[in-house]
């Protein structure tokens, strides 16, 4: 006997005073479905012809959409040939109502980004490393990529590397049709070819590696494009006249780093500023509760310099999942296994340290482990957006729920003193100067 899929159900009433029971299963598998929603179809017409003017009967109405077009296929052609999707016009605007989703302006721009993006590196799983992340193909993508929109992401992050361009490729074709609804950031520097000019920051790589990004995602401009490394033995002025010439030709409208020192971004933003070039607007950076390190240097230069920080891996390498916990094995479905010593090290003691003041608060806040630690990072400065990973659409669903709502300040104090690290020279050295070196973050211990 199959095992039933989970579901979560709520009742509600349309206009025609039926009854219908709307279930969301967490299992994808159609056929067990079949025929659960008998007359929905038709109760879900009814609605959305005599009542289509009333918010909560538009409501009610996409909820049975919902059940209709998860309970067969037949009931989705039906649907379909009224015209009515999941991508039609007042069910988006429903969804769009229910939005919790905030937007914050990127950096030093008038871009306005969501505070979730979604980031590709779980698309295509073309090499050994990336497939520990994922192998999302193109129509689980489109699916992940439209909960997204409906959630109010805007923004999604990719790069050359990821995949050997695959990532790119996915990514291109699953928003096709859809490109002017969303922003796409992508990533050159790290080697993608054999040969010696393909890595680096110079200009020949940079020029080569844009157009074919351009090609993989099948459009004529990047909105974000990022140096993914800092490139030391290309002269940055070289860098960065070549990324201007890109927003000046319109194939890149803004331009943003990743993995910099301090001293190299601060460098960068100068030289920018003396030739009156583009200037980074972002700094794509790792960020979490068990990886503070960002805190040190790049925070208090990101607040002086006004450059938004897009953070990756806000779970700290697949360790604030909430399957880690002391005592415990590493569960069996985890990327650790196979990249752990690839990514940041992370003493263990620490984690379960960490987790176990996570733990508390979920219990609190009636939230899951990543949504405590994803709503931390909201709260932090120069965040503009927090870039997510899902393998599949329960992950997904679940993490878009670290918004519309807020730890208190005592939460957010607990989870600071849970997580704080020794820094390194200087910055120790200048926590007994805070009457003229200030705490980054207010109230918090760290620098």
């Amino acid at each position: 006997m199959n095992p039933q899929p989970a579901t979560s159900c709520r009742r509600l009433k349309s206009n025609t005073g039926a009854i219908i029971v709307s279930c969301f299963s967490t299992n994808s598998s159609r056929p067990q479905h079949r025929n659960i929603y008998k007359g929905g179809v038709d109760t879900f017409l009814k609605v959305h012809e005599r009542a289509s003017h009333t918010s909560q009967n538009q409501r009610n109405g996409v909820d049975i959409l919902r059940c209709c077009m998860d309970a067969s296929d037949q009931s989705t052609r039906r649907l379909e040939r009224h015209g009515i999707t999941e991508r039609s016009e007042f069910v988006l605007a429903i969804r769009k109502k229910e939005q919790t989703m905030d937007y914050r302006q990127l950096g030093y721009s008038g871009l306005k980004v969501s505070e979730l993006s979604f980031g590709t590196g779980t698309f295509g799983g073309g090499t050994e490393f990336f497939r520990a992340w994922g192998e999302t193909d193109v129509n689980e993508a489109k699916r992940l990529i439209d909960i997204c929109l409906e959630a109010g992401i805007n923004l999604f992050d990719t790069a050359d590397i990821y995949s050997n361009g695959l990532s790119e490729e996915i990514l291109g074709k699953a928003v096709a049709g859809k490109r002017q609804e969303l922003l796409i950031s992508s990533k050159t520097t790290f080697r993608l070819g054999d040969g010696p000019n393909d890595v680096g920051s110079s200009r020949h790589h940079i020029l080569r590696a844009c157009d074919a990004s351009l090609r993989r995602l099948g459009t004529d401009y990047i909105d974000i494009y990022h140096m993914h490394g800092f490139d030391e033995l290309t002269p940055v002025e070289e860098t960065l006249e070549t990324l201007d010439t890109l927003v000046c030709c319109g194939k890149v409208r803004y331009i943003a780093c990743s993995n910099f020192s301090g001293w190299h971004l601060m460098k960068s933003l100068s030289i920018s500023q003396r030739y009156g070039w583009a200037r980074y607007v972002a700094h794509q950076v790792y960020y979490s509760l068990v990886g503070r390190e960002y805190e040190s240097e790049l925070l208090p230069l990101a607040v002086d310099q006004k450059v938004g920080a897009l953070v990756w891996s806000p779970l700290g390498w697949g360790r604030l999942t909430g399957k880690i916990r002391r005592g415990q094995p590493l569960p069996q479905q985890s990327r650790l296994h196979k990249t752990a010593e690839m990514g940041p090290p992370v003493p263990e003691e620490y984690v379960y340290k960490v987790v176990d003041v996570i733990d508390a608060i979920a219990k609190e806040t009636g939230k899951t482990v990543p949504q405590v630690a994803l709503n931390w990072l909201l709260r932090r400065p120069t965040v503009s957006s927090v870039i997510l990973g899902a393998r599949n659409e329960e992950q997904l669903r679940q993490n878009l729920a670290a918004t519309g709502w807020k730890l208190t300040p005592e939460q957010v104090a607990r989870l600071d003193a849970a997580s704080e690290f020794v820094p390194t020279y200087p910055y120790w050295h200048q926590r007994g100067f805070l009457e003229r070196i200030p705490l980054p973050v207010p109230g918090s211990t760290q620098r």
